[in-house]
């Protein structure tokens, strides 16, 4: 038995239960693109209630929205609106839902990672090579993603 499998105890095993990590890296991507998407809608629509003036400082209006969207539905279901539609969604290292703190963390680690592009490469590259298809961030605050309709 490895550390990581020590550590991830709540968790089913990715050899005995591959099903809960299958193609989760390949659906992670895909949520981020729809999460993204639904980022940029909401910006398009509270826009025009800021008497058009986040247009003067749009990154910075996207990011504060994409890190609230990400915390409340992170803490809200354990999974962002993209993730609950590729059927996947985040759990401690003892198989319990994200709360709020630990979705404020992860999403801070998530905005962290992608604001560096060699962090980023250096957790896509980890979601590639570990069995339970582990993040950087996740690494760090022990969570993973798993399939929900497995989990079921």
């Amino acid at each position: 038995m490895t550390t990581m499998s020590n550590t991830y105890w709540g968790l089913p095993d990715p050899v005995l239960k591959p099903e809960f990590y299958a193609d989760v890296p390949t659906k992670r991507l895909l949520a981020w693109v729809v999460d993204t998407v639904l980022i940029m809608i909401l910006c398009t629509v509270l826009i025009p209630f800021t008497a058009f003036t986040a247009l003067f400082f749009l990154p910075v209006f996207y990011v504060v929205l994409g890190f609230a969207y990400r915390v409340v539905t992170l803490a809200g279901g354990s999974a962002t609106l993209g993730m609950r539609l590729m059927a996947i969604e985040f759990r401690t290292n003892d198989g319990q839902r994200l709360d709020l703190p630990l979705a404020v963390l992860h999403t801070l680690g998530f905005s962290f990672s992608i604001s560096m592009v060699p962090v980023q490469v250096i957790s896509v590259a980890l979601m590639l090579t570990t069995p339970r298809g582990l993040g950087l961030t996740d690494l760090v605050l022990g969570t993973a993603v798993v399939n929900r309709a497995a989990a079921r």
